[in-house]
């Protein structure tokens, strides 16, 4: 249970970081909500800090989650990211030590901590199979397996390395999902990825760059749906 609400594989993640900001935040936000509710996919979506609460009032299913927060506690703290106002706000859950955002093993400890405290789900990113063995040992909820030089590149890591992720993690925790990511440009990404074992991907720059960013959310989201089922069918 996520904060009260069943996450479920597979699901996938979209993080639209700083390529969007404002209107165009919310229009993919609404793409990803209605993509959910097509193909009975769920969708965490990490936003900016200042659309957080306005994409959480505006959508029916996508979990949503902040980008980052600080291990604080309601009190001094300018500029940092409380946990309890992440709850106000109406988020799920919150993304940790992204590539772009990294913290110390330390911290991380602590800001997991303090997410299940006040009842946030936790996502951390993690690049090699020894990390993710670390993390797993912090307990969060979900791992983001992706090898930090192939974010944004086009370029997904092979099956050797996906292998390899999920059973670093599931040797320590068989109950924290694994998510595949980095290099997700298009559907086809998705089902490869998906069908080889994983429980979860997702993209930001294969999203945010496309053409028609909410045909790209439904191609993505289509492939997931088709790739689980046909991997539970022994396809």
């Amino acid at each position: 249970m996520l904060n009260g609400f069943q996450l479920k594989p597979p699901f996938f993640e979209i993080g639209p970081k700083s390529y969007l900001y404002g209107d165009d935040v919310l229009a993919l936000a609404l793409a990803a909500d209605a993509a959910s509710k097509k193909y009975d996919v769920d969708i965490i979506f990490t936003t900016p800090i200042v659309e957080l609460r306005r994409v959480a009032a505006a959508t029916e299913r996508l979990f949503v989650f902040a980008p980052h927060m600080d291990p604080i506690v309601p009190g001094r703290g300018l500029a940092d990211t409380l946990p309890e106002s992440l709850v106000a706000a109406g988020v799920k859950g919150v993304m940790l030590n992204h590539c772009e955002k990294p913290i110390s093993l330390s911290a991380l400890a602590q800001t997991i901590r303090r997410a299940d405290e006040v009842g946030l789900a936790t996502i951390v990113c993690t690049d090699t199979a020894a990390e993710s063995a670390a993390v797993a040992k912090l307990r969060p909820n979900i791992i983001v397996a992706e090898p930090t030089g192939l974010i944004g590149t086009g370029q997904t890591s092979d099956m050797e390395y996906v292998s390899a992720a999920i059973r670093a993690v599931k040797d320590v925790d068989p109950d924290i999902f694994v998510l595949q990511g980095a290099g997700i440009s298009n559907g086809e990404d998705v089902y490869r990825v998906i069908f080889a074992g994983a429980e979860a991907t997702g993209s930001s720059s294969g999203v945010v760059k496309a053409k028609n960013r909410a045909e790209m959310v439904d191609e993505m989201i289509g492939a997931v749906r088709r790739a689980w089922d046909d991997r539970a069918a022994g396809r």
